[in-house]
């Protein structure tokens, strides 16, 4: 049974840094592509970040480039992601997911059907 938790959210002031954490069990992790979303209320589930697991290949939105970082451990079977200059707009529940059997390219659009499992969330608040 795969699970995906998450952890790290909280409570960060405008300019601040936070590191989710995305601990995985269940996954044989030779051929996943892991990813981060965040989703605001009453606002759609935004992609912001995916790996592929084995190679390490990374991907960041557009919109997040610069502040977000994505990478993985694979001996803790954990995937994070840093955050640094937080802004309010950044305040959310950020899930994390995984696409069992997949790899996506650099130019892969990038939606949450691509995913077969998700976490519960985290939960993000920016402070102004």
């Amino acid at each position: 049974q795969v699970q995906l938790v998450e952890s790290g959210g909280g409570l960060a002031q405008a300019g601040g840094s936070l590191r989710l954490s995305c601990a995985a069990s269940g996954l044989s992790f030779r051929a996943y592509n892991m990813g981060w979303f965040r989703q605001a209320p009453g606002k759609e589930r935004e992609f912001l970040a995916s790996v592929n697991w084995r190679p390490g290949s990374t991907y960041v939105a557009n919109s997040v480039k610069g502040r977000f970082t994505i990478s993985r451990d694979i001996a803790a079977n954990t995937m994070y992601l840093q955050m640094v200059s937080l802004k309010p707009e950044d305040t959310a529940v950020y899930l994390c997911a995984a696409a069992e059997g997949a790899y996506f390219g650099s130019s892969h659009d990038y939606t949450e059907i691509d995913y077969d499992y998700w976490g519960q969330g985290t939960q993000v608040t920016v402070s102004s």
